[in-house]
């Protein structure tokens, strides 16, 4: 386990502490301002529930049947009841950072405050986290309002000692096997907790989060491939020229054609018009690279606002309020998250599509100006990358299905009690296949082109000495590169591990600088 700590507050948290309990096992800790905060807002709670009057969520049934009120007897039962009833998921596992993400942000949530969760149960949830405990949470089960409501309560489950879970090791094990077995005592909830630990974004947002992190690397691993593109094309680096972008001052476009400005810095091969073929422009996948990437980067922006924001939020239905009401309210809906989880699945599918059409033109030797076709070592005995600009293509394709808005999208439910739904979560799922095929799709063009661009020099150009450290660094890390028979078994999985890996930025910033 990292043994950094994340301390949970009252204050909501960072994209930052996210990823790191996410994907880096970080600790998690409560602040002794969090622990104070659930105390008193417990003791609230317990007043509420020790009066007559029934109290949505503390003394009343839940959803369509919140009219039914709840003898002091029952509740211990309704809370627990709330939990197994709900944890009605199906289908496969949702991955193991996905749910660490979910997990931590309910603990966000309950710790600050707002939820009337009592202190043990908050630090239940911490000790659950840091022991490595994974509850089994399945794909299908949130409509992405009134929480994530099946995927938490398979987590809440797991508190209870009920359920499987996955153990630090990888075994999926009875919940309450591997709770006594790092020492931990299941949780009996009381009044309002069984509906604390459901009713919230967490799942969405923990993936909006990763997503976030994962496109911004890809987004400069983008441009990176699209300047190689470029200059494999021999094509003119005058487009980027910083004056011409001040005057559409979209800061998403200015980083973009700044990051190209710098990779393709000393390249003999740019503006190289072929005698036979002379060009005026070069073709818009080319020449406007910068705008569609930046464009998405600026989306990127506006999402990564929505996510901050609904970080710093206490998503919870009833909430308790600083001057002790517990009132109803309607911020467990997803919409908010659930539009820019949809906005980012548009942006990486045209990323996708853009950066197709480059490969393309380099593998056409009637648009190529100069390159063998499907750049082969020996076309016609050979298919060269033929093949890997057909699966480039179906991942596009694939990622256009995968940009058609889950939001969109709405079927009622609890006996038309929640009329209107998000699709939140299930926009999530298919944006996290989205950005792992956007990764593929760049990889098969950094594969093209990093070819390409040694077919110049080979033809006595020469190349940026950024696509040069490009080059180097995929020899070092496998990639192999062209020869006899090399093309008869692209090595495409190589290419994607390095693009996942971020070594391609890695290798070109010591020789252009940091990169945005």
């Amino acid at each position: 386990m990292d043994m950094h700590t994340v301390v949970v507050g009252t204050s909501g948290t960072t994209a930052q502490d996210v990823i790191a309990v996410a994907r880096g096992n970080a600790r998690v800790e409560l602040s002794a301002a969090a622990v104070s905060a659930l105390a008193a807002a417990r003791e609230i709670v317990d007043a509420l529930a020790a009066k007559p009057e029934p109290v949505y969520g503390v003394s009343t049934g839940f959803g369509a049947l919140a009219s039914r009120h709840i003898g002091p007897e029952l509740r211990a039962q309704l809370q627990r009841n709330i939990v197994r009833s709900h944890a009605a998921g199906m289908g496969p596992r949702v991955e193991r950072e996905v749910v660490r993400a979910l997990m931590f942000l309910r603990l966000k949530t309950v710790a600050s405050g707002h939820t009337g969760v009592r202190p043990e149960v908050a630090r239940t949830m911490a000790d659950v986290l840091n022991a490595g405990i994974t509850p089994v949470v399945h794909e299908y089960g949130s409509l992405g309002c009134s929480g994530d409501l099946a995927p938490l309560s398979h987590c809440a489950l797991t508190l209870m000692g009920e359920g499987d879970a996955e153990g630090p090791d990888g075994t999926v094990r009875p919940a309450g096997e591997l709770l006594a077995a790092h020492g931990i005592t299941p949780v009996e909830l009381r009044e309002k907790e069984g509906l604390a630990l459901l009713n919230g974004t967490d799942g969405m947002l923990g993936m909006l989060v990763m997503a976030l992190a994962d496109l911004r690397s890809l987004y400069t691993s983008a441009d990176i491939t699209a300047a190689l593109s470029l200059e494999a094309l021999l094509g003119t680096d005058k487009v980027l020229a910083p004056e011409l972008h001040a005057i559409r001052p979209h800061p998403g476009q200015g980083a973009s054609a700044d990051n190209m400005l710098r990779v393709l810095a000393g390249s003999g091969l740019t503006g190289h018009h072929q005698d036979d073929a002379p060009r005026v422009q070069d073709a818009y996948s080319v020449r406007c690279a910068p705008q569609v990437n930046g464009a998405g980067r600026d989306t990127l922006a506006y999402a990564a606002t929505v996510a901050d924001r609904e970080l710093a939020s206490s998503v919870d239905n009833p909430v308790v309020l600083p001057d002790g009401r517990v009132e109803s309210n309607g911020n467990f809906h997803g919409a908010p998250v659930a539009y820019v989880l949809d906005f980012l699945a548009i942006v990486a599918a045209d990323l996708g599509s853009i950066t197709e059409r480059r490969t393309d033109r380099l593998l056409d030797k009637n648009r190529s100006h100069g390159l063998p076709p499907f750049l082969a070592d020996d076309a016609g005995v050979d298919s060269g990358l033929m093949i890997a600009q057909y699966t480039q293509a179906a991942l596009v394709s694939e990622m256009k299905r995968l940009a058609v808005p889950a939001s969109a999208d709405s079927i009622p439910s609890s006996a038309m009690q929640e009329d209107h739904v998000s699709m939140g979560w299930s926009a999530a799922r298919k944006l996290r296949t989205a950005v792992d095929n956007l990764a593929r799709i760049v990889a098969v063009e950094l594969y093209a082109a990093t070819r390409a661009v040694e077919l110049r020099a080979a033809q006595g150009l020469t190349p940026a000495p950024a696509s040069l450290a490009a080059i180097e660094a995929l020899r070092a890390a496998g990639v192999e590169g062209p020869g006899p028979d090399r093309f008869l078994s692209p090595d495409l999985a190589a290419a994607d591990a390095f693009v996942r890996a971020g070594k391609l930025v890695a290798a070109v910033e010591p020789v252009t600088g940091p990169l945005a």
